[in-house]
């Protein structure tokens, strides 16, 4: 089954976790506790790439067994 497979696995936990720091203020909270807000402002250049790179992993592994190549 395809949802067993590693590569879908880290598309789907690494998507869930760019999305819940890009849209909700988890990231925010967390480095204005601990004393990093000054880099509030650069997150924005890390997480929205780092949503499409695991949306895209996602996307490959669905593709990858669609055409038979999964293990």
């Amino acid at each position: 089954m395809w949802k067993k497979s590693p590569l879908f696995r880290t598309g789907i936990i690494g998507t869930l976790i760019a999305a819940l720091c890009c849209f909700t203020p988890i990231m925010l909270l967390l480095f204005g506790a601990v004393g990093l807000s000054a880099f509030v402002g650069y997150l924005d250049y890390v997480l929205l790439p780092a949503l499409f790179i695991f949306c895209g992993i996602t996307l490959y592994a669905v593709w990858k067994h669609e055409n038979g190549r999964a293990k």
